[in-house]
């Protein structure tokens, strides 16, 4: 944890292997490679999303929830908050979540309170694709990041 103006805050340099660090493609091709990530899908999570740039890691509505620039959430944990599942719910380009909820129900779904907003709901209570939800993850990032941020990730 470190302290950044008054506000407490897991940063990427924190969690991220030293070795990893450098520009962001390199810290998140790093944080892909040691997606060893079998027993414990918040670790897992807590990894990928962490490799961003500026992003920090707070509890919001009692889950870990990661934000960029310490404003504007991207992914949000969630351990059976209000239902059965564990999930997280992430920010999604528009159509992403129409197109994945009918293609992969068993697997994605719409998360209440944002779901309205085209979030995406992803399952971690079933069979992982950890790939794929790289990939989710960084759509996530990049739909709320701002350009400037986005760019250092090409």
């Amino acid at each position: 944890m470190r302290d950044h103006g008054g506000r407490m805050g897991l940063f990427a340099a924190d969690a991220v292997d030293p070795l990893a660090q450098g520009n962001a493609v390199t810290t998140l091709s790093a944080a892909k490679y040691r997606l060893v990530m079998a027993d414990d899908p918040l670790e897992s999570l807590r990894r990928l999303c962490l490799a961003f740039p500026e992003t920090t890691e707070r509890l919001s509505h009692g889950e870990p929830t990661w934000f960029v620039r310490d404003r504007k959430t991207f992914v949000m944990y969630a351990d059976h908050h209000h239902d059965d599942r564990l999930a997280f719910w992430c920010a999604a380009p528009p159509g992403v979540q129409e197109a994945l909820v009918a293609e992969a129900p068993e697997r994605f779904f719409r998360p209440p309170y944002v779901g309205h907003r085209g979030w995406l709901g992803v399952r971690l209570d079933v069979p992982r694709d950890w790939t794929e939800i790289a990939e989710i993850v960084a759509d996530a990032y990049r739909t709320v990041a701002p350009k400037r941020l986005v760019t250092r990730l090409e």
